[in-house]
């Protein structure tokens, strides 16, 4: 791409290989990873369960072929309503640092590097534009 790589993603992964010492093993980095995107969920259900900062207002998504990507976007929602408090942002931001961490713990494990994949992904993304939807 001809960029100059993001030295902050290079800079956590190598942090995370440099201080990763127990759970070295594929497997207990695997279950680690499964555990801190569990551990998401539950935050999320926790803001509207326990806190109430948000609610989840969910139905049937309409979604008709004849509308241009604008009005899809438009039309469709993410069924979230209200604002995470303070705190539940604090506890959400950790919960997704730690399952960032597990997941550069995988790459390092299989000489992967989580810059150059996010890249490749973004390159798709672009590439394939609406085609890409997921």
């Amino acid at each position: 791409m001809g960029e100059l790589k993001d030295t902050a993603l290079d800079s956590f992964q190598f942090a995370v290989s440099e201080f990763l010492v127990r759970n070295k093993s594929i497997l207990d980095e695997m279950t680690k990873l499964e555990d801190s995107n569990a551990r998401i969920n539950r935050t999320i259900s926790k803001a509207v369960t326990q806190c109430g900062c948000i609610k989840i207002n969910a139905c049937r998504q309409e979604f008709p072929d004849e509308m241009d990507m604008e009005k899809i976007k438009a039309a469709l929602s993410s069924h979230i309503e209200g604002e995470l408090c303070p705190n539940c942002r604090d506890i959400l931001e950790k919960d997704i640092g730690r399952h960032l961490f597990y997941l550069a713990t995988i790459c390092n494990n299989l000489d992967l590097n989580l810059y150059d994949i996010i890249i490749k992904e973004h390159e798709r993304v672009q590439l394939l534009g609406k085609y890409s939807l997921r």
